[in-house]
Parts: structure tokens; C-alpha cells; sequence
């Protein structure tokens, strides 16, 4: 009885972490869609998979070893105008504080293409991390839930097409 509401218990707090992507209606326009959902045990069988000995992949290890799940979709559409920003305004309504702050917003006028990145925080820790990534025949998003370590995720700079970013 008592592991069944511990696994419960987790439940609820994993459901609080992961917000709703609520987009499926965009995939009957979208002419190709991406929806990755990758729980905690197929996160840490892949991490398991990475050589600790090579210095990239053992960056990427400590990146995803707090991970409890890696959730993406991704709609590409033939035209222009097939979602909207309402669709856009979905998923930022998810997206509240005081768990939630944007932490990044970029807006190309010349591209027309939108990044924010939101961080998920709790205890003074941050558990994870969403970003929308918009251009006007693309829509992305992409949530880790879990223990997200910003070290780990600056340490991975300079590894797979990542940029290098400065410690401060």
C-alpha cells in the first residue's frame, strides 16, 4: 500500500512538472510532425548507452541523469498562416508563475522567427525546462522534466552543434 501512493504521489508531481502540449489539432495541417515522448526509463537506457570515457558523451550523461522525461512535437506546415498565435498562447497559459519564468525571449523581425526558453523551479532548484521555437512554417516544443543542472547544460558547449557559452 505504502509503494502504491509513494508511485502515486510521484505521479502527481511528474503530471505537475510536464505541462500539456495540447497541439494534436495541429497535426491534421502540419505536413510533417515530430511527437518524441521519451518517460524516465527510456531516458536513463539511453544515457546508459553513452561512453562516460569519451568527454562529450559523458557531458551529455550528466545532463540527462536528473531527467525524469524529454517530451517534443514538432509541426512543419506547406504554408504559411496554418497556426496561429492563439495556438502559441496555449501553451504559454501553461507556463505560469511562480513555477515557471521565462528566462530567454528572441524575436528576429528579418527571420520572423520566435525562441523563448522557460525554467521550471522549485525549492531554489530548477526541475525543468520548456522551449518554443516558432517560425511562420514551424512550431516546436520542447519540455525535459526533471532535475535540470544549468552547469551540465553550459558544459555541453562547443559538444553537438551546441554553441559555447561563458561561466560566469
Amino acid at each position: 500500500m505504502k509503494a502504491l501512493l509513494a508511485a502515486c504521489a510521484m505521479a502527481g508531481v511528474l503530471f505537475a512538472q510536464q505541462f500539456k502540449f495540447n497541439l494534436d489539432h495541429l497535426a491534421k495541417k502540419a505536413s510533417n510532425t515530430v511527437d518524441l515522448a521519451l518517460p524516465q526509463n527510456l531516458v536513463q537506457l539511453g544515457a546508459a548507452m553513452l561512453d562516460g570515457k569519451d568527454p562529450d558523451q559523458a557531458k551529455a550523461k550528466k545532463v540527462v541523469a536528473g531527467l525524469q522525461g524529454i517530451y517534443i512535437k514538432s509541426f512543419e506546415f506547406k504554408k504559411e498562416g496554418e497556426y496561429t498565435k492563439a495556438d502559441l498562447d496555449q501553451i504559454r497559459v501553461q507556463l505560469k508563475a511562480p513555477e515557471w519564468q521565462r528566462m530567454v525571449g528572441v524575436q528576429s523581425s528579418e527571420d520572423r522567427e520566435t525562441l523563448e526558453v522557460w525554467v521550471r523551479t522549485e525549492g531554489g532548484k530548477m526541475t525543468g525546462l520548456a522551449i518554443l521555437a516558432s517560425d511562420p512554417r514551424e512550431l516546436t516544443v520542447v519540455n525535459l522534466v526533471g532535475s535540470v543542472d544549468p552547469s551540465a547544460i553550459t558544459d555541453l558547449g562547443g559538444s553537438f552543434g551546441i554553441p559555447k557559452m561563458k561561466k560566469k
